[in-house]
């Protein structure tokens, strides 16, 4: 994960808990395509609730763009659907 999610303004006022977890998540190895992408969020976003952690969905979205940056953009598109999907919500 780009060390540039941190400068991000969506994280400026984040919590140490929450930064923590991000640190971890973002040295995981990372999903390769698209279909693997939704799992793999998923599974952390349950891991963060276990650990009373909860993300807005401004965050949740930066996640899934730096999961998927570097994607080829059919696979890059079909997340972008899934966020739409997930920002209807």
């Amino acid at each position: 994960m780009d060390s540039n999610l941190f400068q991000n303004p969506a994280f400026a006022n984040m919590s140490q808990e929450k930064m923590q977890f991000l640190l971890s998540f973002a040295g995981k190895s990372k999903p390769t395509n698209s279909k693997d992408i939704m799992p793999f969020l998923l599974a952390n976003m349950k891991q963060a609730k276990a650990q009373n952690l909860d993300f807005t969905k401004p965050e949740v979205q930066l996640i899934c763009e730096m999961l998927s940056k570097d994607l080829p953009e059919a696979e890059r598109a079909r997340v972008q659907k899934l966020m739409a999907l997930f920002a209807m919500r």
